[in-house]
């Protein structure tokens, strides 16, 4: 028999690094994960055309259970919140970072995420970094002087992801070739130049091969051509 695997959270905090273990695992865990779809209205269309915008952050949220009863529930008892306080601490600002630590959530090699589609590259995942959202804390039973001894912790965790995580994940592989882009209100030939080229200054590329003659004149919903990196 193989012995448990118990989940733990990685804390980064500024001089260094925490592993809290967890003392019962969660009996659920929850993720949640979406994409930003525009909508643009087309006159005359059945329905209007759908434009991916960018992801969403993921969420996870689950319920820690905590109890101290072991060592005695009578005079003397300890308290559950020597366990229960180490989460409340994620939601606290670190004096050196100014904000909350970052925190990765770990448990086992078949973490949910690992078996994604091998056309996703570099996007599977074995673990969850993330910035701890809010933490709910619901006591359950006392001793006689009031100190608490078993504890339930709801806690919500952010995902948390710096841009070069994001870049060396997605492994884009489109500047090569022609794209479509469709002119969102308020967008401009440079700020789409900076979306798929990282160059704003690259707009006349777009102009050129759409026959552009004046890029302050363009409706929002034009279908725009954008050719591969020169």
């Amino acid at each position: 028999m193989q012995p448990l695997q118990q989940a733990r959270l990685r804390v980064a905090w500024s001089r260094g690094q925490e592993d809290i273990d967890f003392k019962f695992n969660p009996t659920e865990i929850s993720f949640s994960k979406g994409v930003q779809i525009a909508e643009i209205a087309i006159p005359g269309l059945d329905a209007p055309l759908l434009q991916f915008v960018r992801g969403q952050d993921e969420t996870l949220t689950m319920d820690l259970f905590f109890d101290s009863t072991e060592d005695g529930t009578g005079v003397g008892a300890t308290s559950v919140t020597k366990w229960t306080d180490r989460i409340y601490s994620l939601v606290k600002i670190d004096p050196d970072r100014h904000a909350p630590p970052i925190c990765t959530f770990q448990w086992n090699t078949k973490f949910p995420g690992c078996n994604a589609a091998d056309q996703l590259g570099n996007q599977k995942r074995e673990k969850f970094q993330c910035l701890v959202e809010s933490v709910r804390h619901k006591y359950t039973l006392f001793s006689p002087e009031g100190i608490p001894l078993r504890a339930t912790v709801s806690v919500t965790f952010r995902e948390y992801k710096t841009i070069n995580q994001q870049f060396d994940q997605l492994n884009l592989n489109s500047p090569d070739r022609t794209q479509v882009h469709i002119l969102q209100q308020g967008e401009t030939l440079s700020s789409v130049a900076g979306v798929h080229y990282d160059r704003p200054s690259d707009w006349r590329l777009i102009a050129v091969k759409n026959a552009i003659e004046d890029p302050r004149r363009i409706d929002p919903g034009a279908f725009l051509t954008v050719p591969p990196e020169p």
